[in-house]
């Protein structure tokens, strides 16, 4: 007995001895870990860089611009642009609370959708799921074209001069569907979903309350997607949106950019008052100004999603 015991604590301090070396081999010395963190630094502050620039031209006065280029350090600051933009008044306050809208009921909608279709489709007892995925293929293939598109949302679902023109034809794709489906079927295990429903959940709660929780990465990353699409869309609204009041905020920022650059090439046909109208506007300093309006919320809305980017939330969760 007592030469088992010794055997045994031998073969632990055996292996906690080998342990201890794996962990010494698998870290990273010090000197490689100060390297990279230098050589990511670097990178990540060559990736900001552009769009420094960008803020810096947007608030470099419209003269000192044109006679100077492009400079880190303008000549001389000027807030004309953004004045200039914001003298839209009520109309881009009522844009910016038509996209605003529009992207967060779209990016919920749209998270419903391809979450539910996807997760049918991962499911190896669903009889239906290669019909349905042939559905989706189609279209990444095929499209029906502008014309089709526009009758079908016009004339067939009559949502013209409607919010849910801005919302419907974004909220499903099918690359998103096929990307969700790829998640689900490698980080939900079917053990998890069969354990479910032998305890009596119905497919909405096994869902809702499992498979949701499990697949936040997946769902994030798509949630970003749809935020992107839906924040940046304009072509619908210049499609289907007659309506002044139901413009978003990119197509008003597109408007205003494409009337700048009207009386900037037709400043001759305008008299004296027109030419040094034309004069006093920003051409270069605006386009700027119009990028970091659009872009920042994007920028602040990017950390609530990058806390969910983890991957092996399921790992170890079930052993076979």
């Amino acid at each position: 007995m007592a030469e088992n015991a010794m055997s045994k604590r031998k073969l632990e301090k055996r292996i906690k001895k080998i342990e201890a070396e794996e962990c010494r081999y698998n870290q990273i010395k010090t000197p490689t870990n100060i390297l990279f963190n230098i050589i990511l630094a670097v990178l990540s502050f060559i990736c900001v860089i552009p769009f420094i620039f960008v803020i810096i031209i947007s608030i470099t006065d419209e003269q000192s611009l044109t006679m100077n280029g492009y400079r880190f350090v303008p000549e001389k600051l000027s807030l004309y642009a953004y004045e200039y933009i914001v003298s839209a008044g009520e109309n881009i306050i009522r844009s910016y609370g038509v996209t605003i809208l529009v992207t967060i009921s779209g990016t919920i909608i749209g998270l419903l959708l391809t979450g539910t279709y996807a997760y049918a489709l991962s499911r190896k007892t669903y009889a239906f799921r290669k019909f349905f995925t042939t559905v989706i293929t189609i279209p990444m293939l095929f499209s029906g074209g502008m014309i089709a598109n526009y009758l079908i949302v016009t004339k067939v679902m009559m949502l013209k001069d409607t919010i849910w023109a801005l919302i419907l034809p974004l909220c499903l794709n099918s690359f998103n569907i096929i990307v969700l489906r790829t998640f689900f079927k490698t980080s939900i295990p079917d053990a998890v979903i069969e354990s479910a429903k032998i305890d009596g959940a119905s497919e909405w709660r096994v869902f809702f309350q499992i498979v949701i929780p499990m697949a936040l990465p997946g769902l994030a990353t798509i949630g970003l997607f749809l935020t992107l699409g839906y924040w940046n869309d304009w072509f619908n609204a210049m499609m289907y949106m007659d309506d002044k009041s139901m413009i978003p905020l990119q197509y008003l920022l597109i408007q205003i950019e494409s009337s700048i650059d009207w009386l900037a090439n037709n400043k001759a046909t305008m008299g004296v008052d027109g030419i040094a109208v034309a004069q006093n506007m920003p051409k270069e300093t605006i386009k700027m100004a119009i990028v970091v309006i659009s872009t920042l919320p994007i920028i602040f809305a990017y950390p609530f999603f990058q806390r969910y980017f983890v991957n092996g939330l399921t790992v170890g969760a079930v052993k076979e």
